[in-house]
Order: C-alpha cells, then structure tokens, then sequence
C-alpha cells in the first residue's frame, strides 16, 4: 500500500489533482490517499464548487490558510501541514501547478524526509518577477519525481541538472479533467441564462497582478474590452481580487456591451469558454485549454511557461496595451478557427500515466 497525500490550494490544482485521485482510487489495495485542501483559494465560487463540479472527494484535512502576502500565505501552510505530515506518515507527498501552496507543502515534505513528486513539472516563463516562475523553479529542484506536460519541460529540468530518471513526460492532466468534464458542460444552460450565442462572443479572465494592479493598465484593457464590445459581446467572468481593482479605478461598464459576471463553476464555465469564439486571458491553464479546444487565445502578457501553445498557433501574446489588445482580439477573430492536432500526449490519459510511473519498480515510493 503506497500512501499519497495529495496537497490543493487553487482552483488550478483541482483540475488537475481530481483526475489523478480518480485514477488511484480504481486501485484502492494499492494506494491510500489524502486530500489536504490549504484554502488559499477560500471563496465559494473559487473553490468548493470545483470541489462538487469535478467529483473530488471531500478534503480530509482544511488548513484554511486564507489570503495574505506570498511570504504570509506561504509561512502559513507551512505551519499548518506540518502536523499533518507528521501525523499521516505519506510515502510520496504530490503537489501540482506553481501556487504557494505547491511550495509550501514540497518544502516541509522534502525537510521531513518525505518523497516529493510534481506534476505539471519543468514549465519554465523565463520571468523571475512573476513569483509563479518561482515556486515552479525550486519545487522541481527538491522534487523526487517530475512530471511534465510538454516537450520544452523536459528540456528545461535536463538544463537545470535533473537527472533524466527524474523526469517522466505524461501528459496534461488539465486535458484529462477537460476531456471528463466536456460531456457535462455541453447540458449546461449558462449561455441561455447570458443570453449568449455559441461562436458570437468572446470570454474574458484576468487575475495577474501585472494586469491588475496598476490602474492605467487596467484602464488600458478595459477600455480594449468595451470597443470589442461594440463588435460583440463580450463577458468578463471577473476574479474577486481584480473586481476590486475595477471598483476602486471607478469604471463602468453600463452602455458599453462589455459584460461583467461573477466567477462561475466548473462546468458552467467550460461551456462558457468552449462555446466562445475568443478568449482573452493572463491564466496558463486556459491557454492549454484553448490550444485543445482550439479555440484562438489572446494572452495579455508578456512571455509563457507554455511555450507549445504560441508554437501551435492557438495563442498569441500580447502586450496589456489598448491598441495591441484589440488588434490581437479582432485579427483572432477574422482567422479561421486552428486546425494544429494538441501537443503530444494531450489525449485525457495522463493521470494513467502518471499512475503507471509511480507504480514502476525504481520509481516506487
């Protein structure tokens, strides 16, 4: 029995740790598994709905650690899982994406003696202001095993000097919770409830703090969104963090066909995105999601740790600038939608994979 506690923080994490644990769970006289939720996604929306949506099991363990600075937010999970750790004993600890909580949880497991594995492994922006590009940079330095999700991750951990044994290129476990969850997004009714049309609007996510921060950035983008707006509606499912930013800036959207929602589920969500003709964004997993679905991406930022979605086609980066916005958004639309088959391995199996490897003899917790 190989005993995997498994670490979730954000709403990323979710997608990604819900197949993986599926996967497990078919072979429960090999693995016993632990869900330890840090909350430092804590809102509703951002967080226990996915929990329902995608079919995760309760979290056994909620440490609640909440919001704060990235050194706050950090100390604190790792103080709190600590303890828990100590008392459940894991053979191998997973954590998955770039979050604090995916450091915190590596670092206090690796200090202890515990076997660290992480999936989505060896991404690489080439930002170090972007504090993702940190987390993702010394979690794959005391990682035990290393899944990666494209071809550049491979050959970014064999630059960084880990052993190649290390190294398992699996797949996009992102693509597998897509892949699951299609079937029911396509019974929702959120576009009937927006009033939308499949293929006539485009859908918006920011959250970077490069993009929100800073009010004439966000004055740039927003009004980039309204006169996309007078082409076609345009839905912005807005973060809780950047709603703010917006209020305090004092912007109004009313009159300018510009739409803004409230952050949705799971399932509503991917039909909202998979039904629109464009998504403009600053998150990486909606990149990858669009560059299956494909989808034309116009990411707001400006380099990616997914280089294979730029290489493709499906994604194109831009600067968080009016003018650009709006010329990447229109020349998107006007294109005809990317024919590139996904990146290898994309194909809704990689949890298997991963499953597969960890139960290999050398690689056996």
């Amino acid at each position: 029995m190989i005993r995997i506690l498994h670490v979730v923080g954000a709403r990323p994490n979710f997608m990604k740790t819900a197949p993986i644990m599926a996967e497990m769970a078919k072979r429960p006289e090999l693995f016993e598994q632990t869900l330890v939720h840090t909350g430092q996604h804590y809102d509703a929306n951002m967080s226990e709905a996915f929990f329902v949506d995608l079919e995760l099991p309760k979290p056994d363990v909620t440490l609640g650690v909440g919001s704060g600075s990235h050194a706050e937010q950090t100390a604190r999970v790792m103080t709190a899982i600590e303890p828990v750790i100590l008392q459940r004993k894991p053979d191998l600890l997973m954590v998955v994406g770039d979050v604090n909580s995916t450091l915190a949880a590596a670092l206090v497991a690796a200090k202890l003696g515990i076997r660290v594995a992480h999936v989505e492994a060896g991404l690489r922006s080439r930002d170090r202001t972007m504090p993702e590009e940190i987390n993702r940079i010394l979690t794959d330095q005391i990682a035990d095993v290393l899944f990666t999700t494209e071809e550049s991750g491979n050959e970014n951990l064999a630059q960084e000097g880990i052993p190649a044994d290390k190294i398992h290129f699996v797949g996009n476990v992102m693509i597998d919770s897509l892949v699951r969850s299609l079937p029911l997004a396509e019974r929702s009714n959120v576009l009937d409830r927006l009033s939308l049309c499949a293929g006539r609007y485009v859908v918006v996510t920011l959250h970077r703090p490069f993009n929100v921060d800073q009010p004439e950035t966000l004055r740039e983008i927003l009004t980039a969104l309204c006169d996309l707006a007078r082409d076609l509606p345009v839905v912005f499912a807005v973060h809780p963090r950047t709603r703010e930013r917006i209020a305090a800036m004092g912007f109004r959207a009313e009159g300018s066909g510009l739409r803004l929602i409230e952050p949705l589920g799971h399932i509503d969500f991917l039909r909202l995105y998979s039904a629109s003709a464009l998504v403009l964004t600053d998150s990486g997993g909606l990149q990858e999601e669009t560059t299956y679905l494909r989808i034309p991406c116009v990411t707001l930022r400006p380099n990616t740790e997914r280089p294979v979605t730029v290489r493709l086609g499906t994604n194109r980066l831009v600067a968080s600038e009016h003018r650009a916005i709006l010329s990447a958004a229109r020349a998107g639309l006007d294109r005809a939608a990317p024919q590139q088959e996904p990146p290898p391995l994309w194909d809704g199996h990689a949890a298997r994979r991963i499953v597969g490897a960890l139960l290999c003899g050398d690689q056996k917790p």
